[in-house]
């Protein structure tokens, strides 16, 4: 195959890894800068200066420009563009869905993306509308299949990406993943979710790419189409999203917009500007403000704080602390929140994708409870020797009479630890705040299961007279001997 992928770390459902395309290898997560060759803020080679591994530009804007068409088809995209990473070509199915007036067949594009050199090419799928009724997502879905099953016998080398379509409906972009696996597919760009995107409909966004990675091998790299924003790029990472593209960083810089970490603020409105980059650090405010050149140095902010992004990220994911980086990032907006809570309630189904050890868990309030690593440990607690009469203390303070045979302690949102795993991950890495009930609630159904997977010792719980009422609301129905010291 001229296209792998090689997973390195994971952590919830993230990855750092290798794509290889032909001769070439860039780092996963990868951001593809979107170019448009007649309107270019920042050149290809700038992006390179910065780091830039890959972009992507658009073939049907090629294929109709009197002035690059026929250098792309003689020269290729590279020496065109003057960037020799990797680049991958839109076919226009974009355009098609926005302006209806794409007149490429789906086996013209993918042999003009061949003839000019780009080396992730695209069919022309259909773009549906996450809003569209469920008969006309069905029906398109099906055309997207054909043309990519023909585009397949046209570029049989491995180059194609395999678009991932389906509208709203989760049963459709299962589906879709499951049949481009079966094709062989190792590029899957999940497509058409910019509607859900700009309308802050993040929570419909995790339940949509969810969906297609039930359907898609763990193998496949994962394109999420038209995301680029660096606020929301660490919970598309978390969803299991490898790739992304955007022309966020031009298209924003030309209204005044200043990208940052959490969210966009106005050029106009700034006094200061918080942030490291090469231009921010070069420029006052006021500077920016009235620069002849200010729309291109805001476009080189905007690129390079979603550089800094994805690097971030990489590193959160060496380091598994992913999550605590969702976590931060999602509290900028009530929208990115909602989008976090979404992929919370799939805890079960990430924990499966999640690491089983880490550098550290930062509890950071009620979500913290419903992460992957507190449901991990709940499971390992029926794991755990009991013997017939079993104490668990969640004070910290053990019995002075030898009359139990196995002490547990408690460590909320965990539960019960035996002693030699108190410097041992997630308990000995753990750092939590003054107790909560939240905390202490999740800690109790670490008890509860521990208890009722181990029928045969008898508990005994020493727990502090403040959390009593909570203990024995979380334990209400079990056998349970409450103690005093």
């Amino acid at each position: 195959m001229a296209v792998t992928f090689e997973v390195i770390h994971k952590d919830i459902m993230g990855r750092t890894g290798k794509l290889r395309v032909g001769d070439k290898t860039v780092k996963t997560p990868l951001l593809l800068p979107v170019i448009n060759p007649h309107i270019q803020l920042i050149t290809p080679q700038e992006m390179q200066e910065l780091g830039v591994e890959a972009l992507i530009t658009n073939a049907y804007i090629f294929s109709k420009s009197k002035k690059f068409r026929e250098d792309a088809l003689e020269r290729g995209l590279h020496d065109v563009l003057g960037f020799d990473g990797v680049i991958m070509t839109d076919s226009g199915a974009f355009q098609q869905s926005i302006y209806g007036d794409v007149t490429f067949t789906n086996s013209e594009t993918v042999q003009f993306q061949r003839d000019i050199g780009s080396e992730i090419i695209v069919p022309m799928d259909i773009a549906t509308h996450p809003d569209v009724e469920e008969e006309r997502a069905t029906e398109e879905l099906r055309v997207t299949m054909e043309r990519i099953e023909e585009a397949m016998a046209i570029i049989p080398d491995g180059h194609l990406a395999a678009p991932v379509q389906g509208a709203s409906y989760l049963d459709l972009r299962e589906e879709a993943g499951k049949a481009v696996s079966e094709l062989g597919a190792r590029f899957t760009p999940i497509g058409a979710v910019v509607p859900l995107m700009e309308s802050y409909r993040y929570r419909e966004l995790v339940e949509v790419v969810l969906a297609a990675k039930r359907g898609l091998s763990p193998s496949t790299c994962v394109h999420l189409f038209g995301a680029g924003h660096p606020a929301m790029l660490a919970l598309a990472t978390a969803m299991g999203c490898d790739v992304f593209d955007s022309a966020a960083y031009a298209l924003y810089a030309r209204e005044g917009r200043y990208m940052t970490t959490k969210g966009t603020l106005h050029l106009k409105d700034l006094q200061e500007l918080p942030c490291c980059c090469s231009v921010c650090r070069t420029h006052t405010a006021q500077e920016l403000k009235n620069h002849p050149d200010r729309e291109k140095l805001l476009a080189m902010h905007n690129l390079q704080v979603t550089i800094g992004e994805i690097a971030t990220i990489r590193q959160a994911i060496v380091d598994g602390t992913l999550w605590e980086l969702v976590d931060e990032r999602c509290r900028s907006h009530p929208k990115l929140l909602a989008g976090y809570r979404a992929l919370l309630e799939h805890a079960e189904e990430l924990e499966s994708s999640d690491r089983v050890t880490k550098r550290r868990f930062f509890y950071r309030g009620t979500e913290s409870c419903r992460r992957t690593e507190v449901l991990r440990y709940h499971r390992l607690t029926e794991r755990f020797e009991t013997g017939k009469q079993t104490f668990i203390s969640m004070t910290g303070e053990a019995p002075e009479e030898n009359d139990y045979d196995t002490v547990f302690f408690f460590k909320p949102p965990f539960g019960p630890y035996p002693p030699e795993m108190n410097e041992v991950f997630p308990v000995g890495m753990c750092e939590i705040p003054d107790w909560d009930e939240a905390m202490v609630t999740a800690g109790c159904l670490g008890i509860r299961h521990m208890i009722e997977t181990h029928p045969e010792s008898s508990f005994t719980v020493y727990c502090p007279e403040e959390w009593q009422p909570v203990t024995e609301r979380e334990l209400a129905g079990l056998e349970v001997t409450y103690a005093e010291l």
